[in-house]
């Protein structure tokens, strides 16, 4: 009993000594801010012209050869040893900068398909391909700013390289957004043929006030999956729906029943979604269509609630068939990002800092975000990571609209406009600090 009281207490001892050079290491490195801001005064011009460039000429998931080759010139032009093609249109910078562990900072590069309605002057006129048809781009979940505060982030490590010492692994991802990106550059080789990161960090900007900083210990993102579902049918004249089987008909009733699977089958107090965002069917109003097809996406934080949600969607859609007298419809259920579970101790390394750099800025978030991240696909491999949010709009414009009873437009929505700075600003601040945080000589 003695022994092992002795060992408790070496335990105990060496947990406290963690947790005061953890604190002391906070303040060593949080001190390093107006340093950070100072470069920053010199080098944001150039990082608001990338900013606007990339937001006026966005490009969709494994379509980014001109973004990834935009990115690949400016780490290049520092120093970095740059590979691209990485996972199809990936770029990968290592910079080594002594002994010490291996960081990765990762941006995404991809654009969403749809149109802006900003009325931004640098708003984006863009389109590409997507899904056999021309499409209208645009950076509407605010990948651009990721990525000029990625560059902003290279740029101030860089020139404070005295002050830190491993080796900075930069990631620029593809096809966030249509997922794939991220374990299709795992698949490349992104941990075989490069080091493994000892650490990792990712940022996202969101309509929360620009200059906070939010964070969250343990699961911080939705599980994401996506759902296509061809409704069959039996086409014939609108006026004689008798000799048909409406496919149009299964579709709609569809997209309301799903919904009695979140109502009464999901447990109220858990989070889950499922979400009709598109259907397509028939090409005149007084034809019945042979078929319909709806695409849609289901979020959920747990993987209890993950395998209810998609069982329901598979049992409503044949439902749905069988009472129309169909043939069984085709049903896809494409898995996408799994939840982003933030490494606790890391999460909590890195909110010291944040807490002594930004004030009562650095917010802890009280419950997960309904959104979802393919960026867990390398919590996944093995690389523990801090995911962390960026506010994006004027505090006094967003309290106005409070007063209003109004919202100002979110993530994914045509009028999404994070205002560049200070957005960048505290972009490039927050993550160079969670980066020396964990890099101290």
């Amino acid at each position: 009993m003695r022994k092992r009281s002795f060992a408790l207490h070496t335990l105990l001892l060496a947990g406290a000594a963690v947790l005061i050079a953890g604190q002391a290491q906070a303040k060593d490195v949080a001190p390093l801010k107006p340093a950070i801001d100072a470069l920053l005064d010199k080098n944001y011009a150039h990082l608001d012209a990338l900013y606007k460039d990339i937001h006026a000429h966005p490009e969709l998931g494994f379509q980014e050869t001109a973004t990834a080759a935009k990115l690949a010139a400016e780490m290049k032009a520092l120093g970095f040893t740059v590979t691209q093609g990485v996972g199809k249109t990936g770029v990968v910078a290592i910079y080594k900068n002594g002994p010490g562990p291996v960081v990765m900072v990762r941006t995404e590069l991809d654009a969403l398909p749809m149109e802006e309605k900003s009325g931004l002057p640098y708003a984006s006129h863009a389109t590409q391909m997507w899904n056999g048809k021309p499409a209208p781009v645009a950076h509407s979940c605010g990948h651009d700013i990721h990525m000029a505060s990625w560059v902003g982030t290279a740029q101030a490590l860089l020139a404070m390289k005295d002050k830190w010492r491993g080796t900075l692994m930069f990631v620029a991802q593809p096809s966030e957004e249509s997922t794939g990106g991220a374990i299709g550059m795992i698949e490349d080789g992104l941990f075989t043929k490069f080091p493994k990161p000892t650490y990792g960090f990712g940022l996202h900007v969101g309509p929360g006030p620009y200059g906070y900083v939010s964070y969250r210990p343990g699961v911080t993102t939705s599980n994401s999956d996506s759902m296509e579902i061809l409704f069959k049918g039996r086409g014939g004249h609108g006026s004689m729906p008798s000799l048909t089987i409406d496919s149009v008909v299964q579709a709609a009733k569809f997209v309301v029943d799903v919904q009695t699977v979140i109502s009464r089958e999901k447990d109220p107090a858990a989070f889950g979604v499922v979400t009709v965002g598109a259907i397509q069917a028939g090409s005149a109003g007084n034809i019945i269509p042979d078929s319909a097809l709806i695409r849609g996406t289901i979020r959920s934080y747990e993987p209890g609630v993950r395998t209810k949600l998609l069982d329901g969607v598979r049992r409503t859609a044949n439902a749905e068939a069988a009472m129309a007298g169909a043939p069984a419809p085709q049903i896809e259920l494409t898995p996408g990002g799994t939840a982003v579970v933030n490494d606790i101790a890391l999460t909590d390394k890195t909110a010291k800092v944040f807490k002594a750099a930004f004030g009562d800025k650095a917010v802890l978030e009280a419950a997960p975000s309904p959104a979802s991240e393919d960026y867990s696909e390398f919590i996944i491999a093995g690389v523990p990571s801090v995911f962390f949010s960026i506010g994006g709009y004027d505090p006094a414009k967003i309290a106005a609209a409070k007063a209003k009873g109004e919202f100002l437009p979110g993530n994914h929505t045509p009028y999404f406009a994070p205002v560049p700075e200070p957005t960048i600003r505290t972009g490039v601040a927050a993550m160079t600090l969670a980066v020396m945080n964990v890099m101290q000589p």
